[in-house]
């Protein structure tokens, strides 16, 4: 037949050579491939992650790293839904969450073996007994406007002041900055050490309720509470984030945030290994290098954010003589639900 070849049990066997050929490459073929990892974390985090740590990561270990950023609770859906093939290896999120991820046996745990840094971390930066642990500690205190402040605000206590009246803001329980003010308000009503305000919430509420003829607005979305800051509307904002704060000062704004003689809040981010994630070593480097002096070192000034290797000093201009607070995240998401009903119900203006 014109046109076609016959194919002979000689031709046959010489493909399946070539095949068989391509079977046997194939094992040095991916080996020359770079090896990849998704990391999940928080968008706001991306410029960095993307700039200083995965360059870094990427010629040190020949790997690629996929960053997603969304929110903590999108990445635990995500895990929840890919339990049983999980594509993250390593999900950096709010400590509230990953009590969530903890109960949902969706975590590896942590150990010296596998992340050698860990013994280098403060000891309230590693969570139920390893499960996840902070790379960094933004911090919580009182963000104020420079033009009406020129002196700063002193004690959390001011903003009980009738001169204030109208001219506060607070983040709602809904939100996680929003827990430091419950306790503080405890500790200022009470007198009590902080480690057992925390748990008197009832002063607390009682404490906040004072201070709603000073209020300007709760808010749930960060941006907007900042705008009426750096516009005057606001003279200060409660229990606002070091990251948020100070790079807006950075970036111009009339505004800085206040260390109060009282003390101030941590405000972590975890980080952990996914539990059956692929390329679980590498996970497990990552987290360790994250953990790292070298890595700590270069964000910690860009995220305005303390160090929680011990070997790391503060970035300049953070707060070195302030108290600071750490909250029992494994408290807080056993009342939680209560507090925010009760939040929404007394709190509203």
């Amino acid at each position: 037949m014109a046109g076609l070849r016959m194919i002979t049990r000689r031709t046959a066997l010489k493909g399946a050579g070539v095949s068989a050929l391509a079977i046997v490459s194939a094992p040095s073929i991916l080996r020359a491939q770079p090896k990849e990892i998704v990391i999940g974390g928080a968008a706001s985090h991306k410029p960095w992650v993307e700039s200083i740590v995965q360059p870094f990561f990427e010629k040190k270990y020949d790997c690629k790293i996929v960053y997603e950023g969304t929110r903590s609770l999108v990445n635990l859906e995500k895990m929840q839904k890919n339990k049983d093939r999980q594509y993250m290896s390593v999900v950096q999120m709010d400590d509230p969450v990953m009590i969530l991820a903890v109960k949902e046996g969706l975590l590896e745990k942590l150990t010296l073996a596998k992340v050698p840094n860990l013994a280098n971390i403060r000891p309230d930066a590693v969570h139920m007994d390893g499960m996840w642990a902070n790379y960094l500690a933004p911090w919580q205190g009182i963000a104020y406007n420079k033009n009406v402040l020129p002196n700063g605000v002193a004690s959390w206590a001011e903003a009980w002041d009738a001169k204030f009246k109208g001219r506060v803001i607070l983040p709602s329980l809904q939100n996680t900055e929003g827990l430091a003010n419950l306790f503080m308000a405890s500790h200022l009503a009470t007198g009590k050490p902080m480690s057992e305000a925390l748990k008197d919430t009832e002063s607390g509420f009682k404490q906040l309720i004072k201070l709603k003829p000073n209020l300007l607005t709760v808010y749930t979305q960060m941006p907007q509470a900042f705008n009426l800051l750096e516009q005057g509307e606001a003279w200060v904002i409660l229990g606002a984030l070091s990251s948020f704060a100070l790079e807006s000062k950075g970036a111009g704004a009339p505004i800085d945030l206040a260390a109060p003689k009282e003390g101030i809040f941590a405000s972590p981010s975890g980080i952990c290994v996914v539990r059956a994630a692929p390329a679980l070593d590498l996970a497990y480097t990552y987290v360790n290098e994250m953990l790292g002096a070298e890595i700590q070192a270069k964000i910690s000034a860009p995220t305005f954010a303390l160090p929680t290797n011990k070997s790391v000093p503060p970035p300049a201009g953070m707060p070195t003589d302030a108290p600071l607070y750490s909250i029992d995240w494994a408290y807080v998401a056993d009342n939680r639900m209560e507090w925010v009903k009760r939040w929404d119900r007394e709190m509203a203006i």
